[in-house]
């Protein structure tokens, strides 16, 4: 699995961090930046999904 963020969407409200700390992290204002160039860790993919449900902006994308 692979995760995309469409930085034209994101409004830096962190929850992606929150869901999934291992796949993103966040810059000074908050905006995430993957880890891995987007390559999902083994084990995280239920947390990628969250994180792209919990996303406000619908700015996440997952696949596979």
């Amino acid at each position: 699995m692979r995760v995309q963020v469409d930085m034209s969407k994101c409004q830096a409200y962190g929850l992606c961090a929150e869901e999934a700390p291992d796949v993103f992290e966040l810059d000074e204002w908050g905006y995430p930046e993957l880890t891995d160039d987007g390559a999902v860790p083994d084990g995280q993919a239920p947390r990628v999904e969250r994180a792209v449900g919990a996303c406000p902006a619908q700015a996440i994308r997952a696949t596979n």
